[in-house]
């Protein structure tokens, strides 16, 4: 046996520490340093207190109708060309309500943005859509279709 290979009996619990009983070991401060309010006894400090400051609970905005920058951000469903491609369902025009149909969009209210990626063969309308990349437009008037 090597001293690293040594473990405790099972069942041992070491003893607890006495403190504040004289200046042997955690005699006369018990751990708690000098003086100050968390070495007095009684009363302990709040949770988030900040010494007197005005506390980051009342500091932050707190007034109905405080917006933050990120709710103000319009938020847009985007797709791409590929995802008109694979899908059979659209094969002349895509609108909202195709989409919605179809289980990409929750509302007719959403914004919906169209990106370039993939490639395009069908002659597809689009219309009611939001927004359009370049690369987008470019494929979609390639392939023969048209943006209304």
């Amino acid at each position: 046996m090597k001293l690293h290979e040594l473990t405790r009996s099972k069942g041992f619990k070491a003893k607890s520490r006495q403190l504040g009983r004289g200046d042997a070991s955690k005699g006369n401060y018990s751990g708690k340093g000098l003086k100050g309010q968390k070495a007095r006894a009684g009363k302990t400090i709040r949770p988030f207190f900040e010494g007197g400051q005005t506390p980051i609970t009342m500091r932050m905005p707190k007034a109905k109708g405080f917006k933050r920058y990120y709710k103000l951000v319009d938020t847009y469903e985007v797709f791409n060309v590929a995802v008109f491609e694979k899908d059979d369902r659209f094969s002349s025009e895509v609108t909202k309500e195709l989409l919605k149909q179809a289980g990409y969009i929750k509302t007719t209210d959403a914004l919906v943005k169209i990106l370039g990626n993939g490639e395009l063969t069908k002659a597809l309308t689009f219309t009611g859509m939001d927004k359009f990349t370049t690369s987008a437009k470019e494929k979609i008037e390639k392939a023969g279709g048209k943006i209304a």
